[in-house]
């Protein structure tokens, strides 16, 4: 089973950038695709991003899609979501997460354990 802890937030002005951490613990981190979502006060948790076990495909949603970047270094067991031009909008806790996959392609449906999320504040 793999553990994740978010790290990275912080408070940041409208318009600067983020960069999220996630580190998986357990030795099957490379075998899953991998997802970041987010949680504002309330609000129900959204998808924000996925990447591939193997880093080949991305997705994005469309509030993010050009501003966020999803990667992963497996050999560190670490997914990271850059986050540039950042609004007031983004502000949430992000948590990561494992996404199933189906046919080869990823999806934005997560499974498995949520873990401890991050919290980004925007000022504006």
């Amino acid at each position: 089973q793999v553990q994740l802890v978010a790290s990275g937030g912080g408070l940041v002005q409208a318009g600067g950038s983020l960069r999220l951490s996630c580190a998986a613990s357990g030795r099957s981190f490379s075998d899953y695709a991998m997802g970041w979502f987010r949680q504002a006060p309330g609000k129900e948790r959204e998808f924000v991003s996925a990447i591939s076990w193997s880093g080949g495909n991305t997705d994005y949603a469309d509030a993010v899609k050009g501003r966020f970047t999803i990667s992963r270094d497996n050999a560190k067991n670490t997914v990271y979501l850059q986050m540039n031009s950042l609004k007031s909008e983004d502000a949430a806790v992000y948590y990561c997460v494992a996404v199933l996959t189906s046919d080869g392609r990823i999806s934005r449906r997560p499974f498995g354990s949520w873990g401890q999320g991050t919290q980004v504040t925007v000022s504006s």
